[in-house]
């Protein structure tokens, strides 16, 4: 196989290729390596490509879903024994994972090949992938723009064509805003649909979820039935999907469906993207469905600064264990400027902080329950702007304040964050195009437990509208 015959498929199609052999794991594996030496230059997508895949080219299991499909891991949260994890931050230089987290088990039981680790903003706090460690990352569609964060490495490489299928993780938005930004299928699901530990029991206190970026539905699902379930220990356990997430599931005649796009933080929409809501809604309506404007009500200062608080003292618990771990101290020199105020904060914050912190969030979470009594879906923008600039988040250099620096995070992204808190799932669906062709998403959020609907209105969008194939806009750019 060669490199352009490979950006022709999504995952499940490779795997097909492996099971059939028709191809081999180690020539999906060149043909991403030759990729990855290809663009990375151009995108800094990849911090680090391991150059002893041998044991896991040998380890795949017979017949596993996708098998020798080439993977990538994100730098945060995710373990995988032996290899470093180090956040994106100078402080965290060096640090080995000493075992697979429960995630990374999975994802090799499933058969996928780890060729390497992806960029990360420090810490996982941004909406794009800039860090002092490791440079900037930049999107394929535009290198002059942001493939957004925190999973920006992932999405980089997803969308030039390097792997078809990468790890991501979210904790206000880092799967579905990168996303949008660089035109992929970002699902964040439940809280509870995917395991996180053992390390951890609530990651980032039940806002973290972890799971992958794809280019099509199909591998979106294929990959959640193959990761779905707690882990031993886990602290939530939610009742099992009924069917698999790749059967096809009837939509149900007439979809009580919301829409809004008026964020709750009041900053201004792009234009483009209203409209492409806008028309979103119009699709959906003539599809059957029962569309109707309407969202429900937030305090959006009041979110922001809980937010703030909750995301600075955990920041500062990690700060914290890296500084025992490695025996560095915390300084300019070890974290960038606005990681190094999230975390001054954190070490302000008193128990009893966190604890009113966790009050609001459950208000919010009943008023969304409520919300989703009446509604099947609402539908938003995942962004408020067009893939921003390289450089305009950039977290090292300036000035911030913890609550400034949420602030700068979540302008451009307002509409992700909530879901973290409600736990509900999420889709980013890349359903709109600039003039000038760059990207963006359109999220759609279903009450707690119903990825399956979800997935099955994505499938039903992605037929009814159709998005290009990301490999097939860069296939000319491939110089191999």
């Amino acid at each position: 196989m060669d490199v352009t015959e490979y950006l022709q498929y999504d995952a499940l199609g490779l795997a097909e290729l492996v099971r059939s052999r028709e191809v081999t794991a180690t020539e999906l594996a060149d043909c991403a390596l030759a990729l990855a030496e290809d663009w990375n230059p151009r995108i800094n997508a990849l911090v680090e490509v391991f150059d002893d895949i041998d044991a896991d080219l040998a380890a795949i299991p017979p017949g596993a879903t996708f098998a020798g499909v080439p993977f990538l891991i994100k730098d945060l949260v995710l373990q995988a024994q032996g290899r470093c994890s180090e956040m994106g931050s100078r402080l965290a230089r060096g640090l080995v994972a000493p075992a697979d987290s429960d995630l990374m088990a999975r994802f090799r039981q499933a058969g996928l090949v780890t060729l390497g680790r992806t960029a990360v903003p420090e810490m996982g706090y941004n909406c794009a992938t800039e860090t002092v460690a490791f440079g900037a990352t930049r999107n394929p569609w535009d290198v002059s723009r942001s493939p957004g964060g925190s999973s920006g490495g992932s999405a980089a490489a997803v969308a030039a064509g390097i792997v078809p299928v990468a790890h991501a993780n979210d904790g206000g938005g880092s799967i579905r805003i990168p996303a949008s930004c660089c035109g992929l299928v970002g699902l964040k699901p439940g809280r509870g649909r995917v395991p996180i530990g053992p390390g951890a029991a609530d990651g980032l206190g039940g806002l973290g979820i972890e799971f992958v970026l794809t280019r099509t539905v199909r591998d979106c699902a294929a990959m959640l039935d193959a990761v779905q379930g707690p882990g031993i220990g886990d602290p939530y356990v939610i009742a099992p999907p009924d069917r698999p997430y790749t059967e096809p599931l009837k939509l149900p005649g007439g979809l009580r469906i919301a829409f809004s796009t008026e964020p709750w933080s009041g900053v201004p929409v792009d234009p483009t993207i209203r409209a492409a809501l806008e028309a979103t809604a119009s699709l959906l309506a003539g599809m059957g469905h029962q569309v109707q404007e309407g969202a429900p009500a937030l305090d959006g200062g009041r979110f922001a600064q809980a937010n703030t608080d909750l995301w600075s003292a955990h920041i500062a618990h990690w700060v914290m264990d890296i500084c025992a771990a490695t025996g560095r101290e915390v300084n300019s020199n070890s974290l960038e400027q606005a990681t190094l105020a999230i975390y001054e904060h954190g070490m302000h914050l008193s128990a009893v902080d966190l604890l009113h912190v966790e009050d609001y969030f459950n208000l919010v979470s009943r008023d969304f329950g409520h919300f989703f009594t009446r509604h099947d879906i609402l539908v938003t923008p995942t962004v408020a702007q067009l893939p921003w600039p390289v450089g305009e988040h950039a977290s090292a250099g300036g000035n911030y304040t913890a609550r400034s620096w949420t602030d700068q995070v979540f302008r451009d992204a307002p509409f992700t964050a909530v879901f973290n808190v409600t736990g509900q799932p999420a889709i980013s669906l890349p359903l709109g195009r600039s003039e000038s062709g760059l990207p963006f998403g359109i999220q759609f959020a279903a009450s707690q437990g119903r990825e399956d609907l979800l997935l099955a209105l994505a499938a039903s969008l992605e037929q009814a509208q159709p998005w290009p194939l990301i490999a097939d806009q860069f296939k000319s750019q491939t110089r191999r």
